[in-house]
């Protein structure tokens, strides 16, 4: 398998992925931001045509690369099922199975920081047949998890979090953990400076992710939160599509 992690600090802080089965020439891109040619670049020197362009979900910090770089790319965008886009797309389920050739990316529903927020569970079968890592964009990050109330009120996200963060706890401990943001990012607090860590590692040291009290969870997440993005709503909007539908 081809992995890849891009680290972006403008226009905001942010981690992108490009992963894949050389052999098969089957490629995916994750969470793009940016100038959509340097993916598009190392999925050609990699032999890894780029089948699908995956946002793990709707950013309300920055304006996505995905449907640019899918049109480009000759592939599908996905997001997951249901998202009320004003645009085509590829909808993905919970449990869902993307086939990359002998790389495989399994579909997690893992809602709170958005509702329509996906993590994916990634196995290189020329390795073996356990999974080796799962990207969980603003999900899991490393040192927290994300803020709760850019699409939903605080608590609600909160709730739906804590759900989420159960899920990702029953992953084995060796799993390697890719998330969308890192240290200094407006989508979480007290972030590493390290872009990726273990399931075991965040289960034993991430102050959210670590707790399994539900009320003691979303207290912590209703502490100190920062302020959002600017023009959060605006983004959002921007990146469903939505800003044309209206006529803006």
């Amino acid at each position: 398998m081809l992995f890849r992690q891009y680290l972006d600090r403008e226009p905001v802080i942010a981690a992108s992925y490009l992963l894949g089965c050389p052999t098969k020439g089957i490629g995916a891109v994750v969470d793009p931001i940016g100038d959509i040619g340097r993916y598009l670049k190392e999925s050609e020197v990699g032999n890894l045509p780029i089948r699908y362009v995956i946002d793990t979900h709707v950013h309300a910090d920055h304006i996505s690369s995905g449907r640019e770089l899918a049109q480009a790319a000759g592939a599908e965008y996905v997001i997951l099922a249901g998202t009320e886009a004003a645009y085509s797309y590829r909808g993905v389920e919970d449990g869902e199975v993307l086939d990359l050739g002998n790389t495989q990316v399994e579909v997690l529903h893992t809602p709170g920081h958005t509702p329509e927020h996906i993590s994916l569970v990634v196995t290189d079968h020329r390795r073996g047949d356990e999974p080796w890592f799962v990207v969980t964009g603003h999900t899991l990050m490393v040192g927290d998890m994300g803020r709760t109330e850019l699409a939903t009120s605080a608590e609600v996200g909160a709730r739906a979090l804590f759900q989420s963060a159960e899920k990702l706890r029953r992953l084995p401990d060796h799993l390697g953990v890719y998330p969308g943001a890192f240290s200094g990012s407006v989508c979480g607090r007290g972030l590493s400076g390290n872009p990726s860590s273990t399931i075991g590692f965040e289960r034993r040291l991430n102050r959210a992710f670590a707790l399994e009290d539900e009320e003691e969870f979303i207290r912590l997440m209703l502490e100190d939160i920062p302020a959002p993005p600017p023009q959060a709503k605006r983004i959002r909007a921007t990146n469903l599509g939505l800003d044309r539908a209206n006529g803006g």
